[in-house]
Order: C-alpha cells, then structure tokens, then sequence
C-alpha cells in the first residue's frame, strides 16, 4: 500500500532497510545471545545520518517538518531484523523529545546537534515506584546556587550507560505534586551519577537497560528545560510524539515476523505439497497480513496527524497506534511461531526471539492498560464537547 511518503522519506526508508538487512539481521541472533550493546550498528546508523531525520535543519537535522513520520519509517524498517538493535536509535528519539518540547534555542544548540551526529540519549523517567503513575517520582532535584544537586535512582533505563545525554525527571518541589517535577539534562561522566546493573531480559536483549543512579549528582542550573515545574507537562507532550515510535517498531517486529512465516508455509512440505496450500495456514497468514497492515495504516495516520500541527493534543491517536500495534506484534509473532510449529520453538529459527521482542512493546512507555485508558478519556472528552 502507498502510503504517500516523500521522495526523502522513500530515501531514508532505504538506507535503513539496507541497514537492517546487510548490517542487523546477520547478527542480530548473536546479539541476542550475548547482550552485548550493538555498537557497530549504531555508528553504521549514525554515518548514514539517520539520527538527523528527527532534528530540525537549523540543528544539524533533516526533518523536512516531519520528524515523527521520519522516526517511525526508521523504526520500522530497522525493526524488521531486530527489535533490540533498533532501539539504540529509536530511544534515542525518546530521549531527544523532551529537549525538542521544552529546550530553549541554546539549550537545543547545545544538544541537539550531538544528537544528529550519532550522540544516543535516553529518557530518564520510570523509577521502582514511578512506572504507570509517572506523576510519582521520587528523585530530588535541590537548587544549590547555580547548581541542581540530584540525588535518587531511575530504572529500567533504555540506551542506560550507553547514551551520553540523558533527559531526567526529578522532584524540584515536593509541595506542588505533579506540577513540582522538572526536566533536567544530565550528560554522563558528571560527577556523582553512575550506573547500575545491565538487566537480563526476555527479550530486546541487544538493547542496553540499565538504573540511573544520581548521589549528590551537580549540574549547571541552566541544564533544566523549560519553567522549573513543567517536567510532568513536558513527560506527556513527550509521550504523545513518542507512541508512534514505539507502534513502530511493533509494526517492523509483526512485518518481520509474518515475512518469515509467509517464507516459511512456502518452502515447509508436508502431505507432499507446501503448507500454505492449506487453507486453514492461508487464513491464518491472512489475519495477520491485515492486522499488520491495519497498524501500518493507524500508525502512519497518526504521525501525519502530530507532524501537521493539527490536533494540538493528539493522545488518544498516540494511544491508540501503541496500543494496537504492539497488541497486533504480540498476535502475529505468537502465530509466526505456530505457523512453524517446532521449529518456531527453537532459537535457531528467528521467530521466537520476535516472540520475546514483541511483549515488551505492551508494557513500556505506558502500559496497554494505561494507554486503553488514555482512549476512553479522549472519547468521553470529545462526547462532552459535542
């Protein structure tokens, strides 16, 4: 289906399918294996300026206007060979957005031209107590002269350890609640912030996940993005740019997984004749072919829809593409493994690691829960407004 992409979105589509096809899907088993963070893909990505397609020009970008739509196209065709590799790139996008909402022209020339040159970033948010309910995070932020000194610990960090830039959410005033959280960047090396453990994962396992530690960590007052408060605003306007990336790599983990089996009930033989003569397969690869084509549909929409400026408060259609896609990657990679029954059982056949990579696209950034319940509110919304 044509989904009407510029001619340097066609371009950028692909010099990351070649990527993902010569330079992530040969290695993506052993990367899986080991865990070991994908650092030569990484800089592959980076020499091919992907990482600019989500910057504004005057950053050191190529945009072109439309960043989500650039970083979902990304995410997608890099998905398509592993869903672990591909988030060395695609959390970097999470972890620039906050900086994109909030940052002032210095603060993003700071930054942001380190970003388009292959500098990863991460999002520093989630912490053992702070998950669905982002409104509870615990790290603290005190102004000391010209200086934040943060103190506490983030969990469950995508591109943790790996990223130089991270945009962190802490406490900066406990009486206000939500609207007492700020943004602060941290670059790693500053003095009192450290790393915990690597995670051992299910899956996305070439993907590194780590805690974010913060002891009397001091950074430059002007490292906080926006008015001191607005951290909470600046999480949600985040997450509103940032689900189509997250139902995009859904989308590339179910595309890639249903090309496997579609290749696979082609060349598998059984009762002497390949098994997608049988309609009870063909059905089967159908249903997933249209799920995954339904989320292609939902998922670019809505990138087309934030990019446009349109709706200035896009979050049910953000929920909606994160929710359905990574519910759809879920279905097809769990069908891809029957389609090839033992076989998708064993580690040597790629579609159990889709399996395992596709379960987490529920969970983070806001679980399938939460984002069901982000839809119900903008449809209860809209109702009252009509």
């Amino acid at each position: 289906m044509d989904y009407f992409f510029t001619e340097e979105q066609q371009m950028m589509r692909e010099v990351a399918r070649e990527i993902a096809e010569k330079k992530i899907r040969p290695i993506a088993a052993e990367y899986d294996e080991s865990g070991e963070f994908p650092w030569p893909v990484v800089e592959a990505i980076a020499e091919a300026d992907l990482f600019r397609v989500f910057i504004p020009e005057e950053y050191g970008g190529m945009d072109l206007g439309t960043p989500i739509m650039n970083m979902c196209i990304v995410t997608e065709e890099l998905s398509k060979a592993c869903g672990g590799i591909s988030l060395g790139f695609a959390a970097t996008g999470l972890g620039t957005m906050p900086i994109l909402v909030a940052a002032s022209d210095e603060q993003k020339k700071k930054w942001l031209p380190r970003i388009a040159d292959g500098t990863l970033a991460a999002f520093g948010l989630t912490e053992a107590n702070a998950g669905s309910d982002a409104s509870a995070v615990a790290t603290r932020a005190v102004l000391d002269g010209d200086e934040w000194v943060i103190n506490g610990t983030k969990q469950w960090i995508t591109n943790g350890g790996e990223a130089e830039i991270y945009t962190v959410f802490c406490v900066t005033d406990p009486t206000r609640g939500a609207r007492g959280v700020s943004t602060i960047v941290v670059e790693k090396g500053t003095p009192g912030f450290t790393f915990g453990k690597k995670e051992n994962k299910m899956g996305i396992r070439a993907s590194a996940t780590r805690e974010l530690i913060f002891q009397d960590c001091r950074v430059p007052k002007e490292n906080v993005l926006g008015k001191p408060g607005s951290g909470f605003f600046n999480a949600m306007k985040t997450f509103d740019m940032s689900r189509p990336g997250v139902a995009s790599q859904a989308l590339g983990i179910a595309q890639g997984a249903l090309d496997i089996a579609v290749n696979y009930s082609r060349e598998r033989r059984q009762f002497g004749q390949p098994i997608s003569a049988f309609q009870g397969m063909q059905f089967m690869l159908a249903d997933m072919a249209m799920k995954v084509e339904a989320a292609r549909a939902l998922v670019y929409a809505t990138a087309r829809l934030i990019d446009s400026g349109v709706e200035k408060k896009p979050t049910m259609y953000s929920a909606m593409s994160k929710c359905f896609a990574s519910d759809v990657a879920m279905e097809v990679t769990t069908n891809a493994v029957q389609v090839l029954g033992g076989y998708g059982y064993m580690k040597e056949y790629p579609v159990e690691k889709y399996m395992r990579d596709a379960k987490i696209t529920q969970i983070y950034e806001g679980t399938n829960q939460i984002q069901r319940i982000e839809i119900a509110k903008g449809l209860i919304a809209s109702a009252a407004k009509s």
